[in-house]
């Protein structure tokens, strides 16, 4: 066994580990901050984040609802062809 050679390949490898290490902590940091920046316009809208899917869920029912009023106030004898 070559031990400079391993030795070298030991030293490559853990200079790639860093900076994967660097990079995913960098990458985290930026994935808060930009967690933080929706939660703060979540609360500026006036929603809680663990009210979040509550909210989505009433407002697609609010615009399912939307469209079929829309639906039912089109005159029926404008769409047949």
């Amino acid at each position: 066994m070559d031990y400079e050679k391993e030795l070298g390949r030991l030293k490559e490898d853990l200079e790639k580990a860093k900076s994967l290490k660097y990079r995913a902590e960098a990458r985290l940091e930026q994935l808060k901050k930009q967690e933080n920046d929706i939660i703060k316009e979540l609360e500026e809208l006036g929603v809680k984040p663990d009210k979040l899917e509550t909210e989505i869920n009433n407002l697609t029912l609010e615009i399912e609802r939307l469209f079929k009023e829309a639906n039912e106030l089109l005159p029926k004898d404008l769409l047949k062809r």
